[in-house]
């Protein structure tokens, strides 16, 4: 029997090294970036067995950046959310974030808030979005809830109060040839199967997609059995 593949998520990593490459500003890259973002969410939303789709978008480490460049993110991801609004509706794609949004903009936070809203009761796909996230800082969080809940300290009182409470991913990707979880969905990683690619995620196609999931659907997953 084959794995299913409810929840995929992915690493996207390479954009600046892949401007870099070509002469180009890192911008660029993003910019690129972007449209493979949108490749792949379609696809996955035509995929019937595909439920969720958590793209790492931007990290609590990623303020490091220079200044110009996060400043060009934050410009970018709240004009890549207004425009997708029309095919997120025409797709059934819900969108959903997880994170700390606290030190974004107001103007970026009405708008991820107001795209959650507007796809809320959409079905096909839910694509979230990690934003000023980092898995640590998730589980802290989760935490402080369960205590401010008067509950007890449990993986499924954790799991509960986790940013948004969803399955464990059966898949990770991550582009460009790094091979490490920077901190990404530690707690739902736990029995994950990992596959990495040796492209730049601009350049990560429908195609290479399609071939890592017939190889995670021919893997045999054990959960610690035999």
């Amino acid at each position: 029997m084959s794995n299913t593949l409810q929840h995929l998520a992915i690493i996207m990593d390479g954009n600046g090294r892949w401007a870099k490459e070509r002469g180009l500003r890192r911008t660029k890259g993003h910019e690129a970036g972007v449209e493979t973002v949108r490749r792949v969410t379609e696809y996955c939303a035509e995929d019937p067995e595909i439920e969720t789709l958590t793209l790492y978008a931007f990290s609590t480490e990623n303020w490091k950046r220079p200044r110009m460049e996060v400043d060009y993110l934050m410009h970018l991801l709240e004009k890549y959310i207004r425009l997708e609004q029309e095919r997120y509706m025409e797709h059934g794609i819900r969108f959903e974030t997880i994170g700390d949004l606290s030190p974004f903009s107001d103007k970026l936070r009405r708008t991820l808030k107001a795209t959650r809203e507007l796809t809320r009761n959409n079905r096909q796909l839910t694509q979230i979005l990690a934003l000023n996230y980092g898995a640590r800082d998730e589980i802290v969080r989760s935490v402080r809830r369960v205590l401010e809940a008067g509950e007890e300290i449990s993986e499924a009182s954790i799991g509960r109060h986790l940013d948004t409470p969803y399955t464990d991913a059966d898949l990770l990707i991550r582009t460009s040839g790094e091979q490490r979880l920077s901190n990404f969905l530690l707690w739902q990683l736990s029995y994950t199967e990992l596959a990495f690619t040796d492209t730049y995620w601009p350049d990560f196609s429908v195609e290479e997609l399609r071939s890592i999931i017939d190889d995670f659907k021919a893997r045999q997953r054990k959960f610690g059995g035999i």
